[in-house]
């Protein structure tokens, strides 16, 4: 096949594009420049898309012999994964940026250019798994490709990867899915005389560079003061901007005093209307029933689930806890745009969920479909 490999100058990166090479592929390399001001070097592990990251991506493709080309994403980068984010904070919601690059760049704007110049897959640095098998069909059996979770539970990113839906799932590739560890990586990466296999790995937010998400988002939104209340409609406090809070934070509230009681308080909502930010204690984080918007589903799920709710495990952060829940694809549901879906948790319930986080439905290791959180009830307030 003619695979494209997304290469970021990282190590996983180039590792994945070294095994598809050695799988026999015709593979040509390509960093994506995600940044209109690129840096010269990252500071350290924060950031990427750095004119260094370039650098070591293309010494890679060198090592291992494959064409190499700079693509310039960055007018697309900005406006969609850079503006839903500045918009989703504004609208008093918490998104996932990095579902958001997967949907919009990685799995849309990079795999649709490369359809389009007649490769047949795009490779990845990413830690997951797509497992191929036959399934009964209305017409005999047919093949379906599956996302599954990495063996390495610590790097899986079948949460972020879950967004990507079946039909771009056909045409990607994940080299690095049988790993269990990164060190394995790295140590296949100084096999290879890759000169990135010790470089760090980068985390955060990719275009907040310095970690100050208040300050990135003050920097594009401005100056909003407004009243930090309490349950009650007590003003508590003031803050700069509603959209720089999100439901379940504890620190950086700035409250004048403490409660009553002397317990800690969290926002538990953030109203974007009035620009007010509400606090208050921990129970009223926990939920027990979820209810997601735009949500997807891979191939061959709801066919064979036939009666609306089946039980399933739910996850509604990158590296959280999956929990025991029923589940149902519930069509159209009020003020929520596209096929949507309802989740009752039947174990414990989950503390902080927030509109705007994506929540993925799994079944083992296997992802079953993802959605948008757009309400989550109190368990609290609904007993």
């Amino acid at each position: 096949m003619r695979v494209l490999a997304a290469m970021s100058g990282g190590v996983d990166s180039a590792v994945a594009a070294a095994l598809a090479v050695e799988a026999g592929h015709d593979v040509v390399g390509v960093h994506m420049a995600l940044s209109r001001n690129r840096d010269q070097f990252r500071t350290g592990s924060r950031g990427c898309c750095s004119i260094e990251d370039a650098g070591d991506a293309r010494r890679a493709a060198d090592v291992l012999g494959i064409p190499y080309y700079v693509w310039d994403l960055s007018e697309r980068f900005e406006d969609t994964v850079v503006a839903d984010f500045l918009s989703e904070y504004e609208a008093g919601r918490t998104p996932n940026p990095c579902v958001r690059c997967n949907e919009h760049i990685k799995f849309e704007a990079l795999l649709d250019k490369a359809t389009a110049l007649g490769f047949d897959a795009v490779a990845t640095g990413h830690y997951a798994q797509i497992v191929t098998r036959e399934v009964p069909g209305a017409h005999g059996p047919r093949t379906v490709r599956e996302l599954h979770r990495s063996p390495n539970d610590a790097k899986d990113q079948s949460y972020v990867l879950a967004v990507a839906g079946p039909e771009r799932l056909a045409r990607a590739m994940f080299p690095l899915g049988g790993f269990a560890s990164k060190d394995e990586v790295r140590a296949e990466a100084a096999r290879r005389g890759l000169s990135v296999s010790a470089k760090p790995d980068s985390y955060d937010i990719c275009f907040v560079a310095d970690g100050d998400t208040r300050g990135f988002l003050q920097s594009r939104l401005g100056s909003r003061p407004g009243e930090v209340v309490d349950v009650d409609g007590e003003v508590v406090g003031e803050h700069d901007g509603a959209y720089a809070f999100t439901v379940g934070q504890r620190k950086g509230l700035g409250l004048g005093r403490p409660a009553a009681d002397g317990k800690a308080r969290y926002v538990v909502d953030v109203q974007p209307a009035t620009n007010t930010v509400v606090v208050g204690p921990a129970e009223l984080l926990s939920v027990d029933r979820i209810a997601g918007e735009k949500a997807l589903w891979f191939d061959g799920v709801l066919e064979h689930e036939p009666d609306g709710w089946f039980d399933a495990e739910v996850q509604v952060r990158a590296h959280g806890a999956p929990v025991p829940a029923r589940v149902r694809a519930a069509g159209d549901l009020p003020d929520m745009p596209g096929p949507a879906l309802e989740i009752e948790l039947t174990g414990a319930p989950l503390r902080g969920v927030a509109a705007g986080q994506s929540v993925v439905v799994y079944r083992g290791s296997r992802v079953l479909g993802q959605a948008t959180v757009s309400r989550a009830w109190r368990a609290a307030a609904a007993r």
